[in-house]
Order: structure tokens, then sequence, then C-alpha cells
């Protein structure tokens, strides 16, 4: 196939999986506000560190608030990372590959679009804003079974799946993120006084679970209470559970493997597993876990630069 029609489609899956779980981080960060007490003095900046968007919120926007940052990250125009950009560009990768994709999830894409068009706005919205973020993240659902169980999977679905895990692994560690206090120095006040901070600290990872529709999950597999240190590694280091980064990055070896000339980006991917296997997640907590997610993110974008580089040629 073409390596344009690869790219289109690869981003399909990438702009896809960031719909759902921008959908995920933004209610997770709401749902843990309101669990948090009144004077943690926790503020919706770190929702733009977490993303990344800083820089391009400051641009245009005076004060950080609840609705500014909400607005900025659901619905602005300008902000290419906004769900709505995301979805604007889902869209017109489907419409442009539509004769590789089936025709039934273009029409659910299409519908997508229009549908969030029109209500999107009622997201800035406390009271709707819930409401809203589920039907997004099970449309996006709806439409990822739809394509694994009507499409052919050749070379263009192998792309769509590899965009879809990349995005998955990178936004599962801005998750882990939300939970991590050592990303929060507000709480730096309350650290000796564990009494006071643990059923909080509770609250928040299992918030960051149920986001990630992992709560189940865990319960099963990991044989203790929730807390931070059994969470973070069983979102890191598990091999079983979709929306962990190690098996996201296994399933990304095991798909590369029907591509030509994927040695390279296997190996990206190898060094990546490494750094999320060998992690002390005790020692992370203790002081660490945002410098060690922040590496991470940098060695998971190296995947996607040497994926562009194999198969898509220059930018």
């Amino acid at each position: 196939m073409l390596s344009s029609v690869a790219e289109r489609v690869y981003w399909l899956g990438r702009y896809m999986e960031r719909v759902e779980n921008s959908a995920r981080l933004i209610d997770v960060y709401s749902s843990m506000l309101f669990d948090l007490p009144r004077d943690s003095n926790i503020g919706w900046g770190i929702l733009l560190d977490i993303t990344g968007s800083n820089e391009s919120f400051d641009e245009k926007n005076a004060a950080v608030t609840e609705t500014s940052v909400v607005k900025f990250l659901l619905s602005d125009t300008s902000n290419p990372s906004s769900i709505y950009s995301c979805l604007s560009m889902l869209r017109e990768n489907a419409r442009t590959t539509r004769e590789i994709i089936p025709s039934e999830a273009w029409e659910q894409i299409n519908e997508l679009y229009l549908q969030t068009r029109e209500t999107i706005a009622a997201g800035v919205n406390r009271k709707t804003r819930r409401e809203l973020f589920q039907v997004m993240i099970q449309d996006c659902q709806r439409l990822g079974g739809l394509l694994t169980g009507s499409m052919a999977h050749n070379n263009a679905y192998t792309f769509i799946q590899l965009g879809r895990l990349l995005e998955r692994g990178d936004m599962t560690t801005r998750i882990i993120d939300v939970g991590s206090f050592t990303l929060l120095p507000a709480f730096a006040k309350f650290r000796k006084r564990s009494s006071f901070l643990e059923p909080f600290e509770n609250v928040i990872w299992m918030n960051i679970l149920r986001s990630l529709s992992g709560y189940q999950a865990y319960r099963q597999n990991v044989a203790s209470r929730v807390g931070g240190e059994g969470v973070v590694r069983f979102m890191l280091q598990d091999d079983e559970f979709p929306r962990a980064v190690n098996f996201c990055l296994d399933e990304i070896s095991a798909r590369m493997e029907s591509l030509p000339n994927h040695e390279e980006v296997q190996l990206a991917v190898d060094r990546v597993k490494r750094i999320t296997s060998e992690a002390n997640v005790f020692h992370l907590l203790q002081g660490g876990l945002l410098e060690f997610i922040d590496e991470l993110q940098i060695s998971i974008a190296d995947i996607h630069d040497e994926l562009s580089k194999t198969w898509f040629g220059p930018a």
C-alpha cells in the first residue's frame, strides 16, 4: 500500500484512541478534584501540564479556571489537541481513506463527529460533562469493535491498530500522572499526616482504575487493596490488561511482524519495554514518578518517530 495511505489510516487509529482517552483523562481529573479536600489547592493548571498544552493555552487565555481549561481541551478549534480538533482530524482521515475502511466505519465516524459538534459545548458545564464523556467513550469503543469485526485484517488494519496501541500506551501514562502525588506539590504539607492523606489517595487511585475500565481487572489480578503502588505497577507492567503499557508494547511488537523492515521500530519498542519492566514502582512513588513518566513519554514518542521514518517517509 502507498505510504501516504498507511500514514492516514495510522493517524485515523491514533485520533480515534486520542478522543476516547482524552475524554477519560478530563473525566477522571474532574472526579478527582471533587473527591479531594477543599484546602488541597489543586488547580486545573495541572491538567495542562499533563497534556503539554501550557504554552498554547497561555497564548489566548488570561486565567487558568475550570471553564477556560475544560473549554480549551474539549472544544477549542485553535487547540490541535482538543477533543473536537481530534474528532475533525479523525473524520478527515476517514474521509480520505473511505475506499480502505468499511463503509459502516465511515458512517459511524461521520455521525460521531456531527453529533459531538452539536453537543460538545455542553461539556463545559459540570452537570452534563460526565454524560458527554461517557457517550464519546462508548462510541469510540463501538467503532473499534466495528473495525475489528468487519475490516480485513490486512496492512491497513495493522497500521490502524499500531496507531491505536501507541496512542493508548501514551495516554495511559498521562492518566497515571493524575494520580502521582509527586505531581501535586500542594499535598506536600499533608505528607507527614499519612492518616489524613491515605483515604484520599485510595479514592484517587480507584478513580484512575475506573477511568481506564480497569477496576474489575485489577481486583481480579492484584490480591491487595487499591493503592498507588499496585495501580501504577498494574497499569505499567501488566501483560494481560489491554490498557497497560506493557500490553500495548507487546501487541505493537506482534503486529509489526507482518510488516517489512520493522527491525528499527522493534528496537525502539524494546527500549520502552525495558524501561517499564525494570521500573521499581515503590521507589518511584517515594519521589520521581513524574520524571519517570516524562522519560517514558519521550521514549514512546521515539517509537512514533522511528515508525514514521520507516514506513511514511520524510515529514
